[in-house]
Order: C-alpha cells, then structure tokens, then sequence
C-alpha cells in the first residue's frame, strides 16, 4: 500500500520559511524549520545589541527593519544556513502585515539577499526586483 504524507506535511522543497512580526513598535524575523516546527534563527528589534543601535522610539521604521535583516542573514551564515533554500511570501506577509508596513517587510527581505541569503519569494510581483 502507498502512503501518502498528509496535507499539513511540509514539502521538502520548502523546508526553511521566514517569518516575520511586525508591531508598531518592534520587528522580529523568524525562520521556521517546518520539517521539526522549531525556530531555527531569530532577529529582532527588541534585542539590546540591536535596540541601542536604532532610533525605533515609538514607531519602528523600515532602517531598523533592514538592521533585523541583516542580523538574521548573519545569524544564518553562522549557523550553516545561508545556501539554504529560504522561502518568503512577499504577497502574504504585506497582505498580513498591511500595506502600511510594506517598506518594512521589503527592508528585511533586501537585507537578507543582499548579504547573499538564498531567499526564494513565492509570489513577488510587488516586489522592487
């Protein structure tokens, strides 16, 4: 008998996915390992290292959301991650996030293929490239 994985089992074509979180106040990037459902690597505004470096203040702007991006390409070159296939959704993260905060999610998303990261976007027909 065949068996079939079921609908909610990762593909392993996409097994290392970004996720982001974006508050008026604070940016983190995830990056989920969906064949374990861990957090293999994590940025974040909220981090002191990060936090002392940028104005965030009330409003988190999209300088410090190109500043998590960076640290989380780093973080992932530090952990053998960075040939990985990283998969992003540009259309359901702005979707998600609204529109508002666009220009943060396409910081991290420049700052993360601009330090050479392997990012795959799934649909970036609004993307800048």
């Amino acid at each position: 008998m065949n068996k079939v994985p079921p609908p909610w089992f990762p593909s392993p074509a996409k097994r290392y996915v970004l996720r982001l979180f974006i508050s008026l106040k604070y940016v983190t990037a995830n990056v989920v390992d969906r064949k374990s459902g861990h957090i293999v690597v994590t940025a974040s505004s909220v981090e002191k290292s990060l936090k002392e470096g940028l104005e965030c203040g009330r409003a988190c702007n999209a300088k410090a959301a190109a500043a998590v991006g960076e640290v989380l390409a780093m973080r992932l070159k530090v952990d053998g991650l960075a040939r990985e296939a990283i998969h992003a959704d540009a259309t359901k993260e702005v979707a998600k996030k609204g529109f508002k905060n666009s220009a943060k999610v396409w910081a991290i998303l420049n700052a993360l293929r601009s330090q050479g990261i392997n990012l795959i976007l799934n649909d970036d027909k609004f993307g800048p490239w």
